[in-house]
C-alpha cells in the first residue's frame, strides 16, 4: 500500500514566521523610506514570496517601485532575513505532535513553499525540522509554483509519493488553489495569514488547531477524493 504523503504549507501554516517577516520586510522598505507594515498588513503581503511581498508593500502605500529599487530591496531583506535566522519563527502549537503522530503512523512529510528555497531550507534547518521531510520545495524550486498545481505534484515526485495518496495542509487561497489543481483533497488552517475567512476558500476540511489533524482525518480524506 502507498505511504500517505502529507504535505504542509511553511509561513502561517507549519511556522509562524509572522515576526522575522515583518522585521525583514520593515528593515528593507525603510531604505526607500517607505512607512513601516504592522501585522494587520502583512496578511494582505504575503503569499507569493519576497519580490512580490515587497511590490505589495508598495502598492499598499501608494508609493511607485521601479525595477532597480525592487532588485535592490529584495536583495536587503534576503540578506537581513537569512542572517537572523530562525529569529523569532517557531512552529505553531501542537504541530511538532502532529508531525510525530502522522510520521508513526508511516505517512511521509513534505513541505512546498511559495518561500524562496534558500530561505525555506535553511529556516528548518535551523528549527531542527528538516529531517523530518522527504521533500522541500520552495517557490523558485520549479519554473511554477502555487496555486500552480504543478508545484504541489513535483513536491509529490520528489518525496517519492503518489499524488492520490497525497494531501495539502496551507492557510491561504495559493494553498487550497494549488491542491485543487493538482486534484488532491487540502485542510486549510484558520491560524495563518489568510486575508480571507478560509472557511470561503473551498478546502475540504477546515481546522483550528493541529490537534484535529489526526491520521484518521487524512485516512478518511483520502479515501473520499479516491
Amino acid at each position: 500500500m502507498t505511504r500517505p504523503l502529507v504535505i504542509f504549507d511553511l509561513d502561517g501554516t507549519l511556522i509562524d514566521t509572522a515576526p522575522d517577516l515583518i522585521d525583514s520586510l520593515n528593515h528593507a522598505i525603510a531604505a526607500a523610506d517607505l512607512a513601516p507594515v504592522t501585522f494587520e498588513d502583512l496578511t494582505h503581503l504575503v503569499g507569493q514570496g519576497v519580490r512580490i511581498m515587497i511590490r505589495r508593500a508598495f502598492a499598499l502605500r501608494e508609493v511607485p517601485l521601479d525595477d532597480q529599487t525592487e532588485e535592490r530591496l529584495v536583495i536587503r531583506f534576503m540578506d537581513h532575513y537569512a542572517a537572523q535566522m530562525p529569529g523569532k519563527s517557531r512552529p505553531y502549537p501542537g504541530a511538532l505532535e502532529c508531525m510525530d503522530r502522522l510520521a508513526a503512523a508511516g505517512m511521509r512529510l513534505a513541505v512546498c513553499t511559495n518561500k524562496a528555497e534558500e530561505l525555506a531550507r535553511p529556516l528548518l534547518e535551523k528549527l531542527g525540522l528538516a529531517d523530518r521531510f522527504d521533500a522541500i520545495t520552495g517557490g523558485n524550486t520549479f519554473s511554477v509554483r502555487k496555486p500552480d498545481g504543478r508545484h504541489i505534484l513535483g513536491t509529490v515526485e520528489m518525496a517519492g509519493a503518489d499524488p492520490a495518496a497525497s494531501i495539502m495542509i496551507g492557510d491561504s487561497v495559493n494553498d487550497i488553489l494549488a491542491a485543487r489543481n493538482a486534484a488532491i483533497p487540502s485542510v486549510a488552517v484558520t491560524f495563518g495569514y489568510s486575508d480571507v475567512a478560509v472557511e470561503t476558500l473551498g478546502a475540504s476540511r477546515v481546522i483550528a488547531s493541529f490537534e484535529e489533524l489526526t491520521t484518521d482525518l487524512v485516512a478518511q480524506l483520502l479515501a473520499t477524493s479516491s
